[in-house]
Formats: structure tokens, C-alpha cells, sequence
């Protein structure tokens, strides 16, 4: 096993960063009420929830499950994205764009 093997505290406080900058720029693009938006609201709830999963798996030193977590909680935002539901603003890098 050689290190980039492995999940460092570092590895995955970058991980969570990422995800953090990610969920705070993709803003909402449909109106309060409609069904696009009713929609969004589960897809950053699940966001939202494996974020704090990862938080809490990191903080009792499970980087495996963290990192895992992690991860599928950047997914959540990128699929809103991808269904244009939320607006990357032209950010490649954070997210993979429509």
C-alpha cells in the first residue's frame, strides 16, 4: 500500500472543503412553490445529511466511510446541477457542468 493509498485527515478536510465551496456557489434556479424546487429541496437535504455524516465518520476517525460519505454528498449537488436545478455558475471545476 503506498500513500495515495490511503485517506489522510488531510486528504479528506480537503474533500470536505470542496464540497462545502461547492454546496455554498450552486444557487437555486427554479421559483419557491414549483415542483423543481420541491425536488432540489430533497437533493441538498441528502447533501446535506452525507455532509454531516462525513463530519461525524471523520470525527470518530472513520476516513474510509468520511471520505465515502463525502463524495456522495458532492454528487447530490452535482446532480442538481446536471438536471439544472442549480446553477454552477460556470464552475468546472467544482462541479461537472451541463
Amino acid at each position: 500500500m503506498t500513500i495515495e493509498d490511503t485517506i489522510s485527515k488531510e486528504k479528506l478536510l480537503h474533500y470536505l472543503n470542496l464540497t462545502k465551496e461547492a454546496r455554498k456557489k450552486a444557487t437555486a434556479i427554479h421559483l419557491e412553490g414549483s415542483k423543481e424546487a420541491e425536488m432540489l429541496a430533497i437533493l441538498l437535504r441528502m447533501a446535506d445529511d452525507y455532509a454531516s455524516d462525513a463530519n461525524y465518520f471523520m470525527k470518530n476517525g472513520d476516513y474510509i466511510r468520511a471520505f465515502g460519505a463525502i463524495n456522495y454528498a458532492h454528487a447530490w449537488i452535482d446532480a442538481g446541477i446536471k438536471l439544472r436545478l442549480l446553477d454552477g455558475h460556470g464552475d468546472d471545476e467544482l462541479f461537472t457542468l451541463p
